[in-house]
């Protein structure tokens, strides 16, 4: 949130279906420790803000529950770094040159930006490397965070997660620049297999990435 006031109940209530795709009013009333009641309340408003929408679902012959999700107004109450300048910028150049050479225009750029990375991620052991990446990612404006994970082949790694979209307006127009998002994790981390596990632009509510050291 860009506000200055202390973050409110119903900020938490957006950070946390950010960060958890869809929740129940219970679920929200148990992680913030309110009455299930008293949420209900925040949901209403939020909903009448346009923040939030929802969508029901029967289980047995009961009343339908209602799962609570962002909507894209509720998303861009989140930071972006990239304003509307920069997809007008991008719109002119995409009219102005070959789409062979807008394709490589966006590689260039992203491969700077990937070696800059590097430059800053520097040297250390992969948890502080990906831990500095992901600073690098937050001041940015990704709401990005990072844990230790056991992946299927029993190998170690890390689990990169970015609950938000800082240049989500420019991938709608642009989608190849998400898949050079990956490239330049790949880039940053060169040591490393870096694997997508979850992906904004097919609908999650966010994206994944999985670092391992290369064998």
């Amino acid at each position: 949130m860009t506000s200055l006031q202390p973050p409110s109940t119903k900020d938490d209530i957006l950070q946390y279906l950010l960060k958890q795709g869809e929740a129940t009013a219970q679920a929200l009333a148990d992680h913030l420790a309110m009455s299930a009641q008293a949420v209900r309340r925040h949901l209403k408003d939020l909903s009448a803000e346009g923040l939030i929408e929802h969508r029901a679902v029967r289980e047995g012959m009961g009343r339908p529950n209602y799962l609570y999700c962002l909507s894209r107004k509720g998303r861009d109450r989140f930071p972006a770094q990239y304003d509307t300048f920069a997809l007008s910028l991008l719109n002119t150049l995409a009219a102005t040159v070959s789409q062979d050479q807008m394709q490589d225009i966006l590689h260039h750029q992203w491969q700077r930006k990937a070696q800059d990375y590097c430059r800053q991620v520097g040297a250390g052991t992969l948890a502080e490397r990906v831990n500095r990446l992901v600073h690098l990612r937050q001041a940015e404006g990704y709401m990005a965070e990072w844990h230790p994970v056991e992946a299927e082949d029993g190998q170690l790694g890390f689990m990169i997660t970015e609950y938000n979209c800082a240049i989500s307006q420019i991938a709608e127009s642009f989608p190849s620049i998400c898949g050079h998002e990956l490239e330049m994790f790949q880039m940053a981390l060169p040591d490393c297999r870096v694997e997508r596990t979850h992906w904004l632009v097919q609908g999650e509510h966010r994206c994944g990435y999985l670092v391992q050291e290369k064998p």
